[in-house]
């Protein structure tokens, strides 16, 4: 006859901790590599989606000048002439971007913006200094709540 082998505490506490830890690195490892895609200003895909590229990010031909060029057009809000190295370094670290991508989640759902003076086409954040788009987005986002 076979005898049935008995697990001592000390193994199962021993494979609680090993599991655990394993499920742990690959949850962080897997959290640090969205957080740079976004700072990257790499839109992932929603789920539901594909990698595909998307219309809205393919430049028409209509979008350049006669010699090749692509044209910008001038926003208030990427007007970054008055801050300092520093706050832009932060604007850095904290991952902004100009547009979401995550579709629900902007700078004007957001509990940190300061939305725009009646005269100013931008707005604010409390985390650092210079314009803001509502349609914005950084790692720090934090919804609303009433």
């Amino acid at each position: 006859m076979k005898e049935k082998k008995q697990y001592s505490r000390r193994e199962f506490i021993g494979k609680y901790f090993y599991t655990g830890s394993l499920l742990l690195g690959g949850g962080i490892l897997l959290s640090c590599t969205s957080v740079k895609s976004v700072a990257a200003g790499t839109p992932q895909p929603g789920p539901g989606e594909n990698n595909q590229v998307r219309q809205d990010s393919i430049k028409k031909e209509s979008d350049t000048n006669p010699k090749g060029q692509a044209v910008q057009e001038k926003n208030p809000c990427d007007d970054l002439t008055g801050v300092s190295a520093e706050e832009l370094e932060k604007r850095k670290k904290l991952a902004y971007v100009n547009k979401t991508p995550i579709p629900d989640s902007h700078c004007s759902n957001c509990t940190l913006y300061i939305p725009p003076a009646k005269d100013k086409p931008c707005g604010g954040c409390m985390l650092f200094k210079g314009p803001v788009r509502k349609e914005g987005y950084c790692a720090y986002w934090a919804p609303i709540t009433n």
